[in-house]
């Protein structure tokens, strides 16, 4: 069987390993096969190719040192940045809250999970999500003509030397050029001879292909030129209309800071291609970030109209039933989830819970046995919380703090369970242990209000009103919204007042 038809077939069936092997032999044979080099360049760049269209987690450099807002004040609900505060539906008040201030997503994806940290301590303890991985979308052609000394390869050093490309041969011949640029860019990470060849290429063919210019669009992204990235993409969409080229547009839109314009644009791609599910993901995945959840999860049940089996809409209407004192409607959800082969000690945990609060105990420690005989080093820590929270439920305090404590030896850095250990020692009367628990929490997670609320009512208990100003200032700070820290604040400011 010709070799090049058995690499051709690897790469269909996403073997690239072999469909290398079989390539780089080709090529000893003979340097200049052009069909073997342009095939050998799609497998390697294949087996590194990630979804760029998902965004990224922000780098620490991002967080701390971002100088693409176009204003330091934004106004509520324009900024993700600093997301408003309340929300136009139930209250949210006992959802956990990322470090930006807005409620944790009920899945997983880059950017969810970690905020906007102010610290460059608190950057590096962000935690990181990796994308998924793209599938093979296209078949190459054979083109079998003599290519030039460039495409020699040396077994004793890279596969492509770059230094040694004529970019503007390259964009005279579409065909090579392509497989080329997505290797430079994604298999080597090279995006200023990248950049150089789409170029090169954008003005070969007289820029006219809308390709070019979405290529053009990610180097000028990767390297921080959002504004010549955001004209590049727009010029595409002129030449021609591609879902992808939206959602590239509305990814730097929000690197921007500027939600509404994302917005914007995801509806205008929904004209040219209505019912798309990624572009109302897109919109749903933006009002979260602003803390609407009326409007998200308005978005996320028109997703689930288009396509019923999507996993990231049913997992966030659940979260949003659970979190609005409906754990009925949320147990339907998980077992959909559950019912459609999700399979994870997350998902278990949530129907435990789900069954707790909807009184279905029996089902409760089943899920939770369940949950915990899948655990990994990442999630065990909250599992246990999540017990000790059941354990509270039914009134047995002493299940609870083993169970805090079990989070604490699976994840030693866990602000929640150390918040909740101090409420146990101080219900015990452990002042000093009870001080200890929470001043760790408020280092851990400076954001939450509930570790700030705790020290200052112990504070208060004590006689320490300073300490306790201080602490409930800080616990406003968190959470404007709450009542409790309110009257607290009230009732120490009339202290004052008196001495």
């Amino acid at each position: 069987m010709d070799p090049l038809f058995m690499a051709y077939s690897f790469f269909r069936r996403r073997k690239y390993e072999p469909c290398v092997e079989l390539c780089t032999n080709l090529l000893e044979k003979n340097p200049y096969d052009q069909a073997a080099w342009s095939l050998k360049t799609r497998a390697l760049t294949e087996q590194v190719l990630v979804d760029e269209v998902e965004n990224e987690e922000e780098g620490i450099a991002e967080m701390l040192m971002d100088d693409n807002a176009i204003a330091q004040v934004a106004r509520p609900g324009t900024s993700l940045k600093k997301p408003g505060t309340s929300s136009n539906g139930p209250s949210q008040g006992v959802r956990p809250m990322s470090q930006s201030g807005r409620p944790l997503s009920g899945f997983v994806r880059p950017g969810t999970q970690g905020g906007r940290p102010g610290t460059m301590d608190q950057a590096l303890k962000t935690p990181r999500t990796a994308s998924t991985a793209r599938p093979v979308t296209s078949a190459s052609g054979r083109y079998v003509r003599l290519g030039t000394a460039s495409m020699l390869s040396n077994p004793d050093g890279p596969f492509i030397n770059l230094g040694r490309l004529n970019f503007g041969k390259y964009a005279q011949r579409p065909n090579l050029a392509k497989s080329l640029f997505e290797y430079i860019l994604h298999h080597e990470n090279d995006v200023r001879n990248a950049l150089e060849l789409a170029a090169a290429a954008t003005e070969a063919c007289q820029y006219k292909d809308w390709w070019w210019k979405v290529q053009l669009g990610k180097c000028y992204y990767r390297l921080g030129m959002y504004r010549e990235s955001e004209r590049q993409l727009k010029s595409a969409l002129k030449e021609q209309d591609v879902i992808d080229t939206y959602l590239y547009l509305c990814k730097n839109y929000k690197r921007l800071d500027q939600p509404l314009a994302a917005i914007e644009y995801y509806k205008q791609g929904l004209e040219k291609f209505p019912g798309e599910v990624s572009l109302l993901l897109g919109i749903a995945r933006i009002h979260e970030a602003l803390n609407d959840n009326v409007e998200s999860l308005k978005m996320y049940k028109e997703v689930l109209h288009h396509d019923n089996m999507n996993v990231e809409a049913i997992a966030s209407i659940a979260t949003n039933h659970f979190y609005s004192d409906q754990p009925e409607i949320a147990l339907k959800f998980y077992r959909r989830l559950l019912q459609m082969g999700v399979y994870n000690s997350e998902l278990f945990t949530n129907l435990g819970l789900c069954c707790f609060y909807a009184q279905q105990y029996d089902m409760t420690l089943t899920c939770f046995e369940r949950a915990l005989t899948m655990a990994t080093d990442e999630n065990a820590a909250d599992i246990w919380y999540n017990v000790g929270h059941v354990a509270l439920g039914i009134g047995d305090m002493n299940l609870a703090y083993q169970c805090f404590r079990l989070a604490i030896s699976a994840s030693n850095d866990h602000p929640e369970a150390y918040n909740n250990l101090g409420v146990l020692e101080l219900r015990k009367g452990h002042i000093e242990q009870a001080r200890a628990f929470f001043q760790s929490a408020q280092s851990m997670a400076p954001h939450m209000f509930e570790p700030h609320y705790n020290f200052a009512q112990l504070s208060d208990k004590v006689g320490d009103l300073q300490s306790s100003y201080n602490a409930v200032n800080k616990a406003k700070e968190a959470f404007p919204d709450h009542a409790d820290s309110k009257d607290l604040f009230k009732q120490l400011k009339h202290h004052f007042a008196m001495l």
